[in-house]
């Protein structure tokens, strides 16, 4: 039977309390208050151990967004100081084993001997995140310790010294390619130069992506999964790595050559709405997606769009508004009932421990066609908040000398400016608080025959694909009316074709023959 969902795709402040109230909710009471990272709402809903990825994964996604969401939303976020705390922990407790590399038990009561190098990432995000706000000397240490082993152990000619940590250490190594392995925890070294300058980060940050794109991701932006492996999240994340660096080197080569991949090779994995599938492999299910995959893809953009390509930016709201928002976990009255009492914690308040996750949807809503069972595993809700926060920092952007720039038609308001959406009301009105002069993303679709022109100020259209208000004064509101267009898009999956109908870069409708638990109207 159908079920048609309650979502909300025009308020991102919002979805991002939800999902920091469900990373405050994953704590083990059996496991010493570490965090879970499975979980599934059907057929029978539990939340679960991972020996691959509890401790040395999920502290990392979710310190990265939470305590970035506690910085962009100050005071309209009440993050509790104690789920901060237990997610150190856990952290710290990964880190504990005989080499400071974020390690994983095989049991609750097991030793830490499993390392994944695909959790590497995850292990600088958390001791990022706790350096940059939380100020922890212990984080720091940690960090340059965990770069200097990187650079002892690893190399990007013969990869990891097994002979040592193996056979000496007795660690399990998991194997993986280069892309599902070291080359994911590029991003956070980039945030650990940004914020610490640290040398050695520099040093590896160099490394991995040298070697990234001299056999991952060349010049003509195609797509090997045999090179990358099927996990399409590490493909997406080192795309995301990729433009961080470039960004922050000022690397246009570099940023050209991200491009190139975005525009060609990442076509493989998502569809028009930014829906990217879970795994490449041929015999994966063809809807079934993943949500912090849109979000790099997302992110990615968002970088795209600062450095001129307006388009990427216009690609971001789609994403936002189509498939990041409606996806997240708000209506839970579809997931049963947990026991009471539970026989042990991952049984107790699934449903409402869920509220606020993002996990594996299909286009159209949480039960992919082919799926038997639905799961948002744990991480993903930390990759997808974290995405959310970049977004809602490009949605406007102001610098004195440069000006005002309103880039996501989103409702916003900061000290510098106050946007309020044609999505939301009746036509697109600004109001600056700040002198400077302005400029106003054009969505593509906007015919300039249709549009009613400022009332103050005079308007430019600029190559760009932006509206150009150069003497707007601060406190007199401009109003800009113009039709959400009707339009049509059909998002090609591997067996089948569906058709969605958007207002403006909002959804309206899509066709989902069959499917239950769905985000939008069906159509006819």
């Amino acid at each position: 039977m159908t079920q048609l969902l309650n979502v909300n795709t025009h308020d991102i402040p919002d979805a991002i309390r939800w999902g920091c109230q469900t990373m405050s909710q994953v704590f083990n009471r059996d496991d010493h208050l570490r965090p879970f990272f499975g979980s599934r709402v059907l057929p029978e809903p539990e939340l679960s151990f991972s020996p691959v990825h509890s401790e040395s994964h999920v502290p990392g996604r979710h310190l990265n967004a939470l305590l970035h969401a506690e910085d962009l939303l100050g005071s309209a976020l009440s993050l509790e100081e104690e789920t901060v705390h237990l997610h150190a922990q856990a952290a710290f407790f990964s880190y504990g084993g005989p080499i400071p590399l974020p390690l994983n038990r095989d049991a609750l009561d097991g030793e830490l001997a499993n390392l994944n190098p695909h959790n590497i990432r995850e292990g600088f995000h958390a001791l990022h995140a706790l350096i940059r706000f939380r100020e922890s000397e212990t984080a720091a240490t940690l960090a340059r310790d965990s770069v200097q082993t990187i650079l002892q152990y690893w190399s990007p000619d013969t990869g990891w010294d097994r002979s040592y940590l193996e056979d000496r250490l007795g660690l399990t190594v998991r194997s993986s390619t280069f892309i599902a392995g070291l080359a994911r925890a590029l991003g956070p070294l980039v945030k650990l130069i940004r914020h610490t300058g640290m040398r050695e980060a520099w040093e590896l940050a160099h490394l991995i992506a040298h070697k990234a794109l001299q056999e991952c991701f060349p010049a003509d932006g195609q797509y090997d999964p045999q090179v990358h492996g099927y996990h399409t999240h590490s493909t997406t994340c080192v795309m995301s790595s990729l433009a961080q660096l470039a960004d922050l080197t000022a690397d246009m080569r570099l940023l050209q050559r991200v491009k190139a991949f975005y525009d060609h090779g990442l076509w493989a994995m998502r569809d028009a709405i930014g829906w990217c599938i879970e795994s490449s492999h041929p015999d994966a299910s063809p809807d079934r997606g993943e949500v912090n995959n849109s979000g790099d893809i997302l992110e990615t953009a968002l970088i795209l769009g600062h450095y001129g390509w307006t388009q990427a930016y216009a690609d971001a709201e789609r994403i936002l508004r189509c498939h990041i928002l409606p996806s997240q976990l708000r209506d839970i009255s579809f997931i049963p009932a947990s026991p009471d009492p539970a026989p042990h914690d991952g049984r107790r308040d699934v449903a409402q421990r869920h509220r606020g996750a993002f996990g594996f949807p299909a286009p159209y809503g949480h039960a992919p066609l082919e799926d038997e069972a639905i799961s948002f595993n744990m991480d993903i809700v930390g990759g997808a908040v974290s995405s959310l926060c970049e977004a809602w920092r490009h949605a406007t952007t102001f610098a004195p000398g440069q000006g005002h720039r309103v880039n996501l038609l989103f409702d916003r308001e900061t000290e510098a400016i106050r946007v309020e959406s044609p999505y939301t009301g009746e036509a697109l009105r600004v109001t600056l608080k700040q002198e400077g002069p302005l400029w106003i993303r054009k969505p593509a679709w906007v015919q300039t025959a249709d549009m009613d022109a400022p009332a103050v100020g005079k308007a430019y259209t600029t190559d760009n694909g932006y509206w150009f208000i150069p003497d707007l004064p601060t406190a007199v509101p401009m109003t800009i009316r113009f039709p959400l267009p009707e339009q049509a898009l059909v998002l090609q999956h591997r067996t089948r074709d569906i058709p969605v109908r958007l207002r403006g870069d909002a959804p309206i409708a899509m066709r989902h023959p069959g499917a239950h638990l769905t985000f939008f109207p069906d159509m006819a």
